[in-house]
């Protein structure tokens, strides 16, 4: 009898984010807890770090330091990985801050090592920074961060990677955007401290420029920056005056006037002194971004904004093309839905989720969803609190089970107050996604309490039946080894929410694999996994 060569036998595979096969620690609540190697701990924190926030366990402070120990560690060791990751991080990842920061540690830790000991030149130093910026207020947030880090010194390969993103950045349209008073450094400011060449003279011109409004020289505007102009004379426009610009029965020369002039909506809102009403939303909406019309939904609304207008906004809601290139989170969605008070929003709120969930792959077979809604999974991750960890979990979790050809979802805990433990979500046919997440947090399906998972698969799995098990959790159980009450066969797939450092079972392989994350990036591994082949970082 073949003890090897047998119809269940599947070929081995691997996924990144890797653990010890026996546990060493405990999870914050006294689980068994398997630590990770440096780069998957800090993948698992970097994806799910909003620096400077605190979570449920760890607060602000220590997860920070966790979080540059690791980049030091990584930086030195292996620089190429890290110039892809933080690469990845924040442009596909869209986690901005921690981006910034693991850059200039990275860089940081990198020039230290340097007095000790060669390091590989193979990634600039200049190359790790200039990857990071994105957006023209980022090369005086990471300097920013520096000096108050490090100290005022800031050395050749920093000012070179901020030079390189300056020559990308720095335009009239984004020095009106992002230079004001609400900045430590403004534009002067960085270009007086990185000394870039312009790309061109009228890009030097507007260097010179931004020096001089820094210190408020009052020199007179080039002829060259035509834009800077045209503000300049809209804003000597008297107060009482400047309504006056929408009264016309058409908007395109209102329209016209603002785009020439570069204005925002929050620099429209400044420039009336007092509310938006419907027509200076219709006047500025054509030339606001994505994640500016997604934010200001509600406004609208309350403007009254007409049917007509939020049709053209509901259309670039809806378009995957622009889905995929605002790269917001899919919980951004949810939000927005939450907020707003029309329903004329609710359609293109759900294509716009839909696309943005277009990882999440469609499963065959029976799937099991634990998604842990315990205490700690209460946690906000958002700014105004309005997001939490759980928000997230059950959007991943029903997302994927309505992708499954069969799937069991169930919200788990340790019951609190007398409540059951855990509670079995059932699909309704041709439920939309939001509405299903709504239907979870006002049916009573965030339990809270503590995480019992162990619990969760034994009362839930049924060997044989299933034929995997993916839990999105912040993997913080309370007793037990998850890892152990899984069948070997069995795959179990942990989605990590919180990335804490010891995790609740082994990955790597042999059938346990982590992945994490606030979008749907980590999932698109699950096929690959189960066909044969190996899941790798996402860049």
């Amino acid at each position: 009898m073949s003890k090897f060569n047998s119809p269940a036998t599947r070929p081995a595979v691997s996924s990144p984010v890797a653990s010890e096969r026996m546990p060493s620690g405990h999870t914050h609540e006294g689980a068994a807890g398997y630590a990770r190697d440096a780069r998957s701990e800090l993948f698992l924190l970097a994806v799910t770090n909003m620096v400077g926030e605190n979570t449920f366990y760890e607060a602000a402070g220590r997860r920070d330091d966790r979080y540059e120990q690791l980049v030091r560690a990584v930086a030195v060791a292996d620089p190429d990985w890290m110039l892809r990751f933080l690469t990845w991080l924040r442009s596909e990842a869209n986690m901005r801050s921690a981006a910034l920061v693991g850059a200039a540690v990275a860089v940081h830790a990198r020039l230290a090592a340097r007095t000790t000991e060669p390091v590989e030149d193979a990634v600039p130093n200049r190359t790790l920074v200039d990857a990071v910026l994105q957006r023209a207020d980022e090369p005086g947030e990471l300097l920013a961060y520096w000096t108050a880090t490090f100290g005022r010194a800031v050395p050749k390969p920093v000012k070179r990677g901020v030079a390189d993103a300056v020559q990308r950045l720095y335009t009239e349209r984004n020095l009106v955007k992002w230079d004001s008073d609400a900045h430590g450094w403004r534009f002067g400011d960085v270009l007086e401290t990185v000394h870039p060449a312009p790309r061109e003279d009228r890009q030097g011109e507007l260097f010179k420029h931004a020096i001089d409004r820094r210190h408020n020289r009052g020199e007179e505007i080039p002829a060259s920056l035509e834009l800077l102009r045209v503000r300049a004379e809209l804003m000597a426009w008297p107060v009482q005056k400047r309504r006056e610009l929408f009264q016309r029965p058409e908007l395109d020369g209102a329209r016209s006037v603002l785009n020439t002039a570069g204005m925002t909506w929050e620099a429209l809102a400044g420039w009336l002194q007092g509310p938006m009403d419907a027509r200076a939303w219709e006047a500025i909406i054509p030339s606001m971004g994505y994640m500016a019309l997604l934010r200001n939904l509600r406004n609208f609304d309350k403007a009254g904004v007409s049917d007509e207008v939020a049709a053209v906004v509901a259309a670039k809601l809806a378009d995957p093309a622009q889905v995929a290139r605002s790269r917001q989170f899919p919980m951004r969605f949810l939000s927005a839905y939450r907020a707003v008070p029309s329903l004329r929003w609710s359609y293109p709120l759900e294509q716009a989720i839909t696309h943005s969930l277009a990882n999440v792959p469609t499963l065959g077979g029976r799937t099991l969803v634990l998604i842990d809604t315990s205490g700690s999974m209460a946690a906000s991750f958002s700014r105004d609190g309005t997001l939490m960890r759980w928000d997230a979990a059950a959007l991943f979790g029903i997302a994927l089970g309505g992708r499954c050809e069969d799937a069991d979802i169930v919200s788990f805990s340790n019951g609190y107050q007398g409540r059951e433990p855990s509670i079995v979500f059932r699909s309704q046919p041709g439920e939309s996604l939001l509405r299903a997440v709504e239907r979870w947090k006002t049916s009573g399906y965030f339990i809270n309490g503590g995480t019992d998972t162990a619990g969760a698969v034994q009362r839930h799995l049924r060997p044989g039946f299933h034929d995997r098990v993916v839990i999105l959790t912040d993997e913080q159980a309370a007793h037990g080894d998850v890892d152990t009450l899984v069948p070997r066969e069995i795959p179990l797939y942990t989605w990590n929410l919180a990335g804490y450092q010891y995790g609740h079972a082994p990955s790597g392989g042999r059938n346990r694999h982590t992945f994490g994350g606030l979008t749907d990036q980590g999932f698109r591994m699950i096929p690959l996994l189960e066909s044969g082949r190996d899941g790798h970082w996402p860049f």
